[in-house]
């Protein structure tokens, strides 16, 4: 019998929703997106990030003076309190998806490595 692999993804989704890390991420969004300044210069560093990886995706260059500005905005936001806990809430959360990638496609993995031998 074979498996619903969507229905399967729709509990994934919902068991991410109810994670303790998805949580966390949510709490500090709320907090930082209730905070005025907060959210003025978290969106602002969003802006830069966003502008520079367009421009990478479209091939043109980058200046210095961009990745310059980039890296004294970073700077800025990390030592907000409130966007610093942001910051360490996605990257937690960023690991979570890393792993379930590499579960989700250990089946194929293992599959093309063992045409290797």
């Amino acid at each position: 019998m074979a498996i619903n692999l969507y229905d399967q993804a729709n509990e994934l989704e919902s068991a991410l929703r109810q994670s303790d890390e998805f949580l966390e991420l949510k709490k500090m969004y709320d907090e930082v997106n209730s905070d005025e300044s907060a959210n003025k210069m978290f969106e602002n560093f969003r802006n830069i990030q966003m502008t520079l990886q367009q421009k990478q995706m479209n091939g043109e260059e980058i200046t210095q003076e961009e990745v310059e500005q980039a890296q004294k905005t970073a700077q800025l936001v990390q030592q907000h309190e409130k966007i610093g806990k942001l910051m360490e809430a996605e990257q937690r959360m960023s690991m979570v998806i890393q792993d379930l990638n590499k579960v989700i496609m250990k089946p194929l993995e293992e599959l093309y490595g063992s045409m290797q031998k």
